[in-house]
């Protein structure tokens, strides 16, 4: 499949990937896919920002989702009976400030491969869907775009709520830029 994609759209996998590692995260999401496609200095990043989709947006809605779920985990460790003020003093007299603070050994990946996510590989699939639908020979970031608005995961759609995200009329609007440059 990936001989389909454009220039471009290769490179948005390879920031896709940078951003995976920008994260500390161990796997590449929809979330990832998008922050590269939002980072772009390809027109498709400014039309992105023009519906409310920037790499700052998106930063800041990932982290509030991932605060929640924190916030759940240490209340359902409260009711258990475990102080984690306790733990962390514990922690770090033992390994130094902040040891908690930063990503596990082994967890962080400095290079080699990194797998994707279910959702991610759903998006690349469906963006080859778009390009055939739309009778295009090769996948455009556009249609990566577009793949990732169509079934945006579990990862994606908490975060194109939070931005508040048109979805039916960006994508609307990625057709209409398609269809006008064939």
């Amino acid at each position: 499949m990936f001989e389909r994609f454009t220039r471009e759209a290769r490179q948005i996998v390879v920031d896709a990937q940078a951003e995976c590692r920008r994260l500390h995260d161990s796997r590449i999401t929809s979330v990832h896919l998008m922050l590269a496609l939002a980072g772009s200095d390809a027109p498709l990043g400014r039309l992105l920002a023009e519906h409310g989709i920037t790499r700052d947006g998106i930063d800041t809605a990932a982290r509030a989702g991932e605060s929640v779920l924190d916030d759940r985990a240490a209340n359902d460790l409260r009711r258990l009976g475990i102080d984690l003020d306790a733990v962390r003093e514990a922690v770090e007299s033992n390994f130094g400030p902040g040891a908690l603070d930063r990503p596990a050994k082994g967890r962080r990946r400095r290079g080699g491969h990194l797998p994707f996510t279910a959702d991610a590989k759903k998006a690349l699939e469906l963006s080859l869907r778009e390009a055939l639908r739309l009778q295009s020979k090769e996948i455009r970031v556009e249609h990566l775009a577009l793949g990732l608005l169509r079934t945006p995961g579990a990862h994606l759609q908490p975060v194109l709520d939070a931005l508040a995200v048109d979805v039916p009329a960006l994508r609307g609007v990625l057709e209409r830029r398609l269809r006008s440059a064939a």
